[in-house]
């Protein structure tokens, strides 16, 4: 097999030429998980053609109405989000209809960043996620794109 001299090559974008957008979706109605694999899929940029594995080259994320999220099931009386303080006998549990009541936001801030990297490039993916609770949002300023998530594959 011949290779021709510069069209076979993958290229990687450079931070430069990475072009980031505000996009808004709003959760009213939708499944949880559902939502975050796309949602985490926008804000790590695997939907752009010039998308890099290494790089932040995804898009920001502002989530609306939050509380008005679905789970599939009995998942809303089933589900428990468990946590260990780091002491003996620190574990704490938390059901997912009380999670909503107390902190609606957490549920879809838990769900998408278990679907991010484990490691700093991560951390710094999931700092382009804003959840609010409510229909406004504090993005007004940098003008987000409504989109619907059917839309996205």
């Amino acid at each position: 097999m011949k290779l021709s001299k510069s069209n076979d090559i993958t290229r990687s974008v450079k931070i430069a030429e990475i072009k980031k957008s505000w996009l808004l979706v709003d959760a009213s109605g939708v499944l949880l998980g559902r939502m975050a694999s796309k949602v985490a899929k926008i804000i790590r940029g695997k939907h752009k053609p010039y998308y890099t594995p290494h790089l932040d080259c995804g898009d920001n994320v502002v989530v609306i109405n939050a509380e008005k999220i679905k789970l599939s099931g009995d998942k809303m009386n089933s589900k428990e989000y468990i946590s260990h303080t780091g002491y003996p006998g620190g574990r704490k549990s938390i059901l997912a209809k009380d999670l909503i009541e107390k902190h609606p936001t957490r549920l879809v801030e838990k769900a998408v960043k278990g679907m991010l990297p484990k490691n700093r490039l991560g951390r710094s993916l999931y700092k382009n996620l804003y959840v609010y609770s409510g229909s406004e949002h504090n993005q007004e300023a940098q003008k987000p794109q409504l989109i619907k998530l059917e839309d996205i594959k």
